[in-house]
């Protein structure tokens, strides 16, 4: 649902921005975040990213820092591209490297 020749992302931004990772993180607070966790629990689930995680599932989370999510992934692996699924499973999220953007992409399950 987040990968594939039909994926339309809810929003882009150029790699090659000098502050690309910060906007990223602001966009996702933004566009995101509210469809993953509810006004007062902040959690939600995570595939987690890097190798394997898909053989792990779906993790529960709380994100206690937010913004910046991305960045924090990016930190420890590398890139910022993520999973995830809101607690009560309405609503899929995902950061995305493309070649020269990155792309956060949200699906409704309803």
């Amino acid at each position: 649902m987040v990968a594939g020749i039909d994926v339309e992302p809810a929003l882009t931004i150029d790699t090659a921005t000098p502050d690309a990772l910060k906007q990223l993180d602001l966009q996702w607070h933004e566009k995101a975040w509210p469809m993953l966790a509810g006004p007062e629990s902040g959690a939600f689930l995570i595939l987690p990213p890097g190798g394997g995680g898909a053989a792990v599932g779906w993790v529960p989370v709380r994100d206690i820092a937010p913004p910046g999510l991305p960045s924090r992934i990016a930190a420890a692996t590398g890139t910022p591209e993520f999973v995830a699924l809101s607690a009560d499973g309405t609503h899929l999220c995902a950061v995305t490297e493309e070649e020269y953007e990155y792309w956060i992409i949200i699906r409704s399950l309803d």
